[in-house]
């Protein structure tokens, strides 16, 4: 009876946690913004309320990469050019634009040379670029570090030197 009660105390404070975190936005993750109206789901932006997006840089079992604010590794697709990004619909969904929001701009982390740019794409949004190429995420990398859309679907990840990378695959994922 002691043990169910001591339980069920645990249980509720548990609980109690959980709440109180999920409500004050407590997180040990980088943050994510808000995403504006047109952006697609899943979109890595910068922390709501700040001005600047920064892409920063980190190392992986690739080499290093670029990432977005979210930590998470960002990708250059093939089919693109400086002016034009090719993934929309499902792909933009599968493949979220790293985007700007107006008033917002987009700075590279220290040690990261290279131009950045931005591309308004056919919903209206402004999609960054780097060296030329917008710059996306991607909806089966879930932790820092992960490269899992490395090859997929005409998708790489983005280097710091904008040079493609073109080792094999670590993902079977053929489709939106």
């Amino acid at each position: 009876m002691l043990a169910s009660r001591r339980f069920a105390g645990l249980l509720i404070a548990s609980l109690a946690l959980v709440a109180a975190c999920s409500s004050s936005g407590a997180t040990t993750a980088p943050p994510t913004a808000t995403l504006p109206p047109t952006a697609p789901a899943g979109t890595p932006q910068a922390s709501t309320g700040s001005s600047t997006l920064t892409i920063g840089m980190a190392s992986t079992a690739l080499g290093s990469v670029l990432v977005g604010p979210n930590g998470l590794t960002l990708y250059v697709h093939a089919g693109d050019s400086a002016t034009s990004s090719t993934c929309t619909g499902a792909c933009a969904t599968a493949w979220p634009p790293l985007v700007v929001t107006s008033g917002q701009t987009a700075a590279l982390a220290s040690g990261i040379t290279g131009t950045l740019g931005t591309l308004t794409r056919a919903d209206g949004t402004v999609q960054v670029t780097f060296n030329g190429m917008p710059l996306y995420g991607w909806q089966g990398d879930k932790a820092a570090g992960d490269t899992t859309g490395q090859n997929v679907n005409g998708f790489t990840v983005a280097t710091p030197t904008g040079a493609p990378m073109t080792s094999p695959s670590s993902s079977g994922y053929s489709g939106y």
